[in-house]
């Protein structure tokens, strides 16, 4: 029955400054209007809404005000420096600072390589690449670095 999820939702305090920022990552905006709009994440597939409020910078926690967009595990390399010709900063996340990231959450029995940013609302944003699943062996988190080190 489930396909797949459609949509998703974040605050932000500007409208026109969120659009313009999330077409910088790509996306194709999919409806418009003052308070509501939606962008494309994959056109027909899934879209993000994002709801113009008085109240954004609400306390954040991962349940809500966070999205890990998809991509593979090769454009995760260049990540970086493709938001960075963005105007957006990679930022620190479980301890891991910009410069050691992509890293490699180890959701056992899952392995995934992610780096994380934030939107102009300070939403949390992530680039997440599936690596493994299912796979018996645990292990500690680390650089995508050191798990392609490990890897050979």
């Amino acid at each position: 029955m489930i396909k797949g999820l459609y949509e998703t939702h974040l605050p932000v305090s500007d409208m026109g400054n969120s659009i313009d920022f999330y077409q910088k990552l790509g996306l194709e905006v999919a409806y418009e209007s003052e308070r509501v709009s939606f962008v494309w994440i994959e056109k027909g597939k899934s879209w993000l809404g994002l709801w113009e409020a008085d109240q954004v910078n609400i306390p954040y926690h991962p349940s809500i005000r966070h999205i890990a967009f998809h991509v593979e595990a090769e454009d995760l390399t260049e990540a970086k420096e493709w938001l960075k010709e963005r105007g957006i900063e990679v930022r620190e996340a479980f301890g891991f600072s910009p410069e050691r990231q992509p890293l490699v959450l180890p959701n056992h029995p899952q392995a995934h390589a992610c780096l994380y940013f934030h939107d102009p609302d300070g939403n949390s944003l992530e680039f997440i690449a599936p690596l493994r699943l299912d796979h018996e062996e645990e292990f500690e988190m680390m650089t995508l670095e050191d798990w392609r080190n490990r890897e050979k």
